[in-house]
């Protein structure tokens, strides 16, 4: 078998219809555009979403909701979270070039740290938001929170 020898299988493939090649074709006259009306004319195009006089689907579905255009979206790390890495890298400074380099956030991401889990040694956090409750327990067991501007 050779790439120039391949054809498609049998009948799989069928030519087009040939339209307005006289009236001895069978597709001549009209040209299968039938009698008058917008669409057997030259030009004429459908417009997306036209269902033939129906109420279009985006007519039909009610609008709804809200796209709060100031909402800020954090990459979100709980205190579970930064006790393993403070652990598994032997570390007391967690800040954003550390969630960076160990692929915890992107460059543009903000950072929040939430306070699901336990922490048990004393680590320096800084991130850009933090929950009463991380904040508490961090503190608690003698680290600090420092927020980014």
């Amino acid at each position: 078998m050779n790439l120039h020898t391949l054809k498609p299988a049998e009948g799989s493939t069928k030519s087009e219809k040939r339209i307005g090649r006289g009236s001895g074709s069978g597709r001549g006259g009209t040209s299968t555009r039938g009698h008058k009306g917008a669409q057997s004319r030259s030009g004429y195009s459908r417009k997306p979403g036209f269902e033939g006089g129906q109420m279009p689907l985006q007519r039909r579905v009610p609008k709804f909701g809200f796209k709060n255009p100031g909402r800020v979206e954090f990459k979100v790390i709980n205190l579970d979270d930064l006790q393993k890495m403070a652990e598994s890298y032997k570390t007391t400074t967690l800040d954003i070039a550390f969630f960076l380099q160990h692929g915890l956030a992107s460059k543009k991401d903000k950072v929040k740290v939430l306070g699901r889990g336990e922490i048990s040694q004393n680590i320096s956090v800084t991130a850009h938001a933090f929950s009463e409750t991380a904040k508490q327990n961090i503190e608690k067991v003698g680290g600090s929170t420092n927020l980014v501007s």
